[in-house]
């Protein structure tokens, strides 16, 4: 069994919701209410992040997570990463260093950017942590099996992620032939749809739901949501049946 939890289902597109007085961003449906997109999977008795965002840290905290043994990072921007030092909690409470899986592109990203954490002087209490290279091959974590996915984000080459029957696509708006096989027989299919106009980088709801109605899994799921998407239960309504908006910290099981 796959347990999802979604940890945020947001972006930093669109007005900064502090300055933002539209409808949405004023609606007291929490659903409406989406830290950045990141996510937790347990499986195998294994604890996975998927991206650690500026949100991480509160997201960790609501969700009530112990054990942290991986974080998978799909790319390099800010929105993604910028939570990682906060994985010094979790050295603390699991006594060891959390395993880092991350193209190298994005390694390098990282080590500019946490610079302190790779310096040669080691300061007391920073973050530790083990770079593993990811590359488009399939990998253990524990003896579960994973399987990258390459997309594109614009021109900005990304990972998604299989587990077992789910997989999870954020920030992209192209997938090749290729990579589609790897998605077929999926139970459940986490998929970016930034919101109902044309957009240069993501997939917008109608060019998901194409490649929902391509790939056929047995249900889907939309995060990487903005604001400009309208209001939760309206949108889903609009939805096929086997087809949902994700929101922040709603769990799945996905047998």
């Amino acid at each position: 069994m796959v347990k999802l939890t979604f940890l945020g289902t947001g972006t930093s597109q669109g007005i900064p919701i502090i300055a933002c007085k539209c409808p949405v961003c004023l609606s007291t449906d929490k659903r409406d209410k989406r830290l950045r997109t990141s996510a937790l999977i347990e499986v195998d008795d294994i604890s996975i992040v998927i991206d650690s965002g500026p949100d991480f840290r509160y997201q960790m905290l609501r969700a009530k997570v112990e054990k942290l043994d991986a974080i998978l990072f799909t790319h390099e921007h800010k929105d993604h990463t910028a939570g990682l030092d906060d994985v010094r909690a979790f050295n603390w409470v699991n006594k060891k260093a959390v395993d880092i899986y991350a193209e190298e592109r994005v390694q390098t990203s990282l080590k500019q950017e946490f610079a302190y954490v790779f310096a040669e002087f080691r300061y007391p209490g920073i973050p530790q942590m083990n770079l593993i290279d990811l590359t488009n091959e399939a990998f253990h974590i524990n003896g579960t099996s994973i399987l990258p996915i390459r997309v594109r984000h614009f021109k900005l080459p990304v990972y998604g992620f299989r587990i077992k029957d789910m997989a999870y696509i954020t920030d992209a708006n192209y997938i090749s032939k290729e990579e589609k096989e790897k998605m077929k027989g999926l139970k459940v299919l986490v998929l970016n749809a930034l919101r109902k106009e044309k957009h240069l980088s993501h997939f917008t709801l109608p060019e998901a739901l194409e490649l929902v109605a391509e790939l056929k899994p047995e249900k889907a799921y939309f995060t990487h949501l903005s604001h400009q998407m309208g209001f939760h239960d309206e949108v889903e309504a609009e939805l096929p049946k086997n087809v949902f908006l994700a929101y922040d910290e709603l769990e799945i099981e996905i047998n």
